[in-house]
């Protein structure tokens, strides 16, 4: 078994918001998060694939295609986007990284595995400091 791992970027807006709870609550939970304005990170995704290298090209999934999966899954969806308003996948979910980086998951697994590997590892890098990697 062999893994691989493909990195892409996209920048988005969100706020950390549960409309359960009062702006108090919200803003002592979630700080400058909660900001009514909105704040935004460039992400740096990184999806990891794993399977056997096939003989006839010495490489366990064509890049290229990965890259095409992703990009249509994902990053078109979010790349200058708020995540709260205008990401149908991320629809009555916290913004927070760690749905997202689930949800991404669950945008790009079966597409993965059309590809002939299997979707080992989704990392989602919020800031330099901060990142999130969900194993399925």
């Amino acid at each position: 078994m062999i893994y691989l791992t493909r990195r892409e970027r996209f920048n988005a807006a969100h706020k950390l918001w549960n409309l359960d709870w009062s702006d108090e609550e919200n803003k002592a939970v979630f700080g400058k998060c909660a900001n009514e304005n909105w704040h935004g990170h460039n992400y740096q995704l990184f999806v990891t694939v794993k399977g056997e290298i096939k003989p006839e090209t010495g490489y366990i999934v064509d890049l290229k295609e990965l890259s095409v999966v992703i990009n249509e899954e994902v990053v078109e969806k979010l790349d200058h986007k708020n995540i709260n308003l205008d990401v149908p996948f991320m629809k009555g979910k916290l913004a927070s990284t760690e749905n997202l980086a689930v949800a991404i998951w669950n945008q790009i697994e079966n597409r993965v595995a059309d590809l002939g590997c299997q979707l080992h590892c989704v990392k989602l890098t919020e800031t330099e400091n901060n990142y999130v990697e969900f194993y399925g």
